[in-house]
């Protein structure tokens, strides 16, 4: 269950979101979080230099590996505007970081994508416990849906 005290974490990421708008890329922000509650990296997506994998969870999850023992990646939290792609609940999986909290679910950004006309990725959407069914998954986290779909309905509209 979602705490209260995690909610200024997800809103974080729905600003790091909205800059990743700013600066021309697809609206996503994530940040990873220590068991003691410590931000320790935030990134957003960056797919617009060309390199699709460009993904704020893939690059947490690298920066995880590099940074922090096995054991403090289990605790950690990465908090995120949008569920895992299969790409990064995989990556995630791997490095074995934490749980996972998003504010939107990846069928609610399908369900959104379709609505604006937007083709279909080259990956399929998934649930991150599909990719990956042994990460604690929480989400979607209501009061800030909204925002997070108004992201992508500028960024495609």
């Amino acid at each position: 269950m979602i705490d209260q005290a995690e909610l200024p974490h997800l809103r974080r990421c729905v600003e790091l979101a909205t800059r990743a708008l700013e600066v021309g890329d697809e609206p996503f922000g994530s940040v990873l979080v220590s068991g003691d509650g410590a931000v320790l990296a935030e990134d957003h997506n960056r797919v617009a230099s060309g390199d699709r994998t460009q993904h704020p969870e893939f690059a947490l999850a690298r920066w995880a590996a590099e940074h922090m023992t096995p054991e403090e990646r289990a605790a950690a939290t990465v908090y995120t505007s949008g569920e895992h792609c299969p790409m990064c609940a995989a990556a995630h999986a791997w490095v074995g970081l934490g749980r996972i909290v998003f504010v939107a679910s990846s069928a609610q950004l399908s369900a959104w994508l379709a609505e604006l006309g937007v083709p279909a990725p080259p990956v399929r959407t998934l649930p991150v416990n599909e990719v990956a069914p042994g990460v604690v998954v929480e989400g979607p986290v209501p009061e800030l849906v909204e925002e997070v779909r108004e992201l992508h309905r500028r960024f495609h509209g």
